[in-house]
C-alpha cells in the first residue's frame, strides 16, 4: 500500500513549478467534464420529467369513462364466485358507444359470473378507443420523477464516459512523452563527469 499525504482540495489548480502543460489541460478537462455532466444530467432529467408529467396530465383531461354493457355472461358462476372470493375478476367482452356515435367493443375485467347486459365502466380516449384508467396527479408526479431520474442519469453518463476517454488519451500521451524523455536522458545518468 502506498503512503499518501493529506488530501489537498483543488490540487489541480495550485501553483507548482513542476506542473506541466498536460497537467493544466487535464485540470480544465476535469472541470469541463463535471460541468457538462451536471448540466446534461439535469437538463435531460428535467426535460423528460416535464414531458412525462404533461403527457399524463393530457391523458387525465382527454380520457373519459363511459358505461359499457357486457356482451355475454362473464365466466364463472355465483356459487364459484362466493366460494373462491368476492373480489375475483375475469376477462369478458363488453360493448359501448363513443361520444361520436361509433360502436366499439373490448375485453374488460369484471366480477366473475356477471350477467350479460351488466353495466361496467370503460375508459376511452377522444376517438372512443379503450384505454387504461388515467393515473392520479400524485401517481403522475412519482412516475415523472422516476423516469426523469433515469433519463438524467443516462444523460449524465455520456459526458462522463467521453471525459474519461479523453483523460485516458491524455494519460497515454503523457506516458509516451515520459518514455521519449527517459530514452534521451536515461543513458546519461550512468556517466561521470571529469
Amino acid at each position: 500500500m502506498a503512503l499518501r499525504g493529506p488530501k489537498v482540495w483543488l490540487w489541480r489548480w495550485r501553483r507548482n513549478p513542476l506542473k506541466r502543460r498536460a497537467d493544466r489541460v487535464e485540470a480544465w478537462v476535469v472541470l469541463g467534464v463535471w460541468t457538462l455532466t451536471v448540466l446534461a444530467g439535469g437538463l435531460a432529467g428535467t426535460t423528460v420529467s416535464r414531458s412525462v408529467e404533461d403527457g399524463l396530465a393530457r391523458e387525465r383531461v382527454e380520457w373519459r369513462p363511459l358505461v359499457a354493457r357486457l356482451a355475454e355472461r362473464a365466466p364463472g358462476t355465483a356459487t364459484e364466485n362466493a366460494r373462491v372470493s368476492r373480489a375475483e375478476h375475469v376477462w369478458a367482452t363488453a360493448r359501448w358507444t363513443a361520444a361520436d356515435g361509433s360502436r366499439h367493443s373490448g375485453q374488460l375485467r369484471v366480477p366473475a359470473g356477471s350477467a350479460a347486459g351488466t353495466p361496467v365502466t370503460v375508459w376511452t380516449d377522444a376517438e372512443g378507443r379503450q384505454v387504461t384508467r388515467p393515473v392520479t396527479e400524485t401517481q403522475a408526479r412519482v412516475r415523472a420523477l422516476l423516469i426523469g431520474g433515469v433519463a438524467g442519469l443516462g444523460g449524465a453518463v455520456v459526458p462522463l464516459v467521453a471525459g474519461r476517454a479523453l483523460r485516458s488519451r491524455l494519460e497515454c500521451r503523457r506516458i509516451d512523452r515520459w518514455d521519449a524523455e527517459w530514452a534521451r536522458f536515461g543513458p546519461m545518468w550512468g556517466r561521470t563527469t571529469g
